[in-house]
């Protein structure tokens, strides 16, 4: 069974900093680009950051720019974004999502929502003092 399961959400005071991770099961993340996305209720889900499967190309949402990294250890299957700066505008639940498309260039486009194939239950970051 193809898996992604989010973990490292929780509370933290603005300032902080959490590290989530996504780690697949059932498959390899090898061959797979990996984005992160983030939901707060009553919105659509907007894409964070994503990353390619060589993890080269990589990107960022205008608002994390600075303040998130994107990283993958495809020995581990998992890939990592860390934060860094919380504010209370970052609370959200946050999903990783994997698919076999390439990003190219170094600073590629992250391919919204519809084009993500596996997604995982998403974990609860809540920043608030």
């Amino acid at each position: 069974q193809l898996q992604l399961v989010e973990s490292g959400g929780g509370l933290v005071q603005p300032g902080g900093s959490l590290r989530l991770a996504c780690e697949a099961s059932g498959f390899t993340l090898d061959y797979y680009s990996v984005g992160w996305f983030r939901q707060t209720p009553g919105k659509e889900r907007e894409v964070v950051s994503c990353i390619n499967n060589n993890g080269v190309s990589l990107n960022y949402a205008d608002s994390v720019r600075g303040r998130f990294t994107i990283s993958r250890d495809n020995a581990k299957n998992t890939v990592y974004l860390q934060m860094n700066g919380l504010k209370p505008e970052d609370t959200a639940v946050y999903y990783c999502a994997a698919s076999t498309f390439a990003l190219l260039g170094p600073f590629p486009m992250c391919p919204t929502e519809s084009e993500w194939r596996y997604w995982g239950q998403g974990t609860q970051v809540t920043v608030s003092s």
